[in-house]
């Protein structure tokens, strides 16, 4: 079996900073949706969209980040099954649970979100199931 060290690295932090960029992006165009008191983002009516978009990029920026320290951190883990799933889990819950969010705020009705936002909680479970992968890949003090 080889070493993929290097190419796990690349992958999260390019991925990690990638995504933080499009999430702060996301969270300056919710700034002028705001900014130019836009109606479909702060009238009554859709209060759940604003909740909802704002989550995701709430949620984005933060998994963005936890995709940069895995791979700051991804020499330290011995290379497995147990780190590639956690690789695995980790990149697509950063994907699922903002678009999730995203989406059901896109097609919210009235008071509910789209039921779209299902992928969140299955992106919670992956960032679950990688937090644990991640951790029982962590190599002892040698």
């Amino acid at each position: 079996m080889t070493d993929d060290t290097p190419e796990l690295v690349a992958r999260h932090l390019r991925f990690g900073w990638y995504a933080l960029a499009a999430f702060s992006v996301l969270g300056i165009g919710l700034e002028l949706l705001h900014a130019f008191k836009l109606g479909f983002y702060l009238d009554v009516g859709s209060e759940t969209r604003r909740l909802m978009w704002r989550l995701a990029h709430a949620h984005g920026t933060l998994l963005s980040l936890v995709n940069v320290a895995f791979g700051a951190g991804a020499a330290r883990l011995e290379p497995g099954r147990a780190r590639r799933r956690a690789s695995a889990c980790l990149i697509v819950a950063a994907v699922s649970m903002p678009l999730g969010f995203f989406l059901a705020g896109a097609f919210a009705t009235a008071a509910d979100p789209s039921p779209l936002v299902a992928l969140v909680p299955a992106g919670a479970a992956l960032l679950v199931a990688g937090a644990v992968s991640a951790a029982r890949a962590v190599r002892s003090a040698r």
